[in-house]
């Protein structure tokens, strides 16, 4: 494989990997705060994931940005001249929660400004995030004095856009509530359990729907995407499958119980996988159209081996801590169960 081919597999495994931990880090703040008042239980579950995990979460968040920059250095200065209003309001809000993260945990009385800033952010980042992805198509974007430059009169005025914020949210409470409902599953708190579970079940055919409303919307700017998307419906016709044996798992009775959680959850991510890689393949060879090809955007060939030992060596480091993480925080009944 060629090194433009490498680079931007190791790209898209940051972006699927941080999207999914990303989801269920931000949903998590928002169903705590949903539940804050209605069912402390639930939302002392969500926090419980909450406190250990959005550290971790944020190491992909880093190594994504990392690897543009290191892989893609034309494209991190594209991408930074179009994005650099909603990136920077990006920053600020994550400024925010980690600073209300680190604080809030050491005294008791900001527990309710914990709840908040998370639940408040928890959808706001994650929409800032997901309309990066119509701006990336290039139907908002115009030169003016041979620089490419993102007309924001269109993108906000744009039906795309908003189809893509409601898919994004979509999407992160629905992972959310997925994970929640095993999380408590493997807590052994059913009454939470069936709270995430009603959840999942309204968010998942939510997310399906916009997902379909979005490709209509994309024809007015970018056709050119539609059409490619078509050509990989082979793998979207898998992504829906994979959708359909994880959505049926909530209503496999096992054990005495409604529901398979953790079935459910692997065949949705295994879902969102596919449907990201037919996306990406779609969108190939653009990073953004039409603008920068990945060809035109990669480092010289010996920034490109440098920086694949380097992310080999700490791929060997930070694997062994992320199995203890899990481990320690995902698998200890006594953490669970806040034994």
């Amino acid at each position: 494989m060629s090194d433009s081919t490498i680079a931007i597999s190791i790209l898209w495994g940051f972006l699927f990997i941080y999207s999914i931990m990303g989801s269920i880090d931000f949903g998590a703040g928002f169903w705590s705060l949903v539940f804050s008042k209605k069912n402390p239980q639930a939302a002392s579950l969500a926090n419980r994931f909450l406190s250990p995990s959005w550290e971790v979460t944020n190491v992909f968040l880093v190594l994504l940005v990392v690897a543009l920059v290191g892989f893609f250095p034309r494209a991190a200065y594209l991408l930074g001249t179009l994005l650099l209003l909603p990136v920077s309001f990006v920053l600020v809000l994550m400024l925010f929660r980690s600073a209300f993260m680190v604080y809030a945990y050491s005294a008791q009385r900001n527990v309710g400004s914990l709840r908040f800033v998370s639940g408040v952010t928890g959808l706001l980042i994650p929409g800032l995030l997901v309309s990066v992805l119509p701006i990336t198509l290039g139907g908002f974007i115009q030169e003016k004095s041979g620089y490419p430059q993102l007309n924001y009169g269109a993108l906000l005025s744009s039906p795309s856009l908003y189809a893509y914020l409601g898919f994004g949210i979509a999407t992160e409470l629905f992972l959310s509530s997925l994970f929640l409902s095993d999380f408590s599953r493997q807590a052994g708190d059913e009454t939470s359990y069936r709270h995430y579970r009603a959840l999942a079940v309204v968010a998942g055919p939510l997310a399906m729907l916009l997902a379909v409303v979005t490709t209509f919307t994309m024809e007015r700017e970018a056709m050119w995407m539609v059409a490619r998307m078509k050509e990989q419906g082979f793998w979207f016709m898998l992504s829906t499958a994979a959708f359909v044996v994880g959505y049926g798992s909530l209503w496999i009775k096992r054990k005495g119980r409604l529901g398979w959680p953790r079935l459910a959850f692997i065949f949705v991510v295994v879902q969102f996988a596919l449907a990201s890689y037919a996306y990406g393949k779609a969108h190939m060879p653009y990073i953004v159209y039409p603008y920068l090809t990945v060809e035109e955007g990669i480092t010289n060939h010996s920034m490109f081996v440098s920086l694949l030992w380097g992310y080999g060596v700490g791929s060997v480091i930070l694997l062994p801590v992320f199995v203890l993480f899990w481990w320690l925080f995902l698998r200890d009944k006594r953490y669970l169960r806040a034994e």
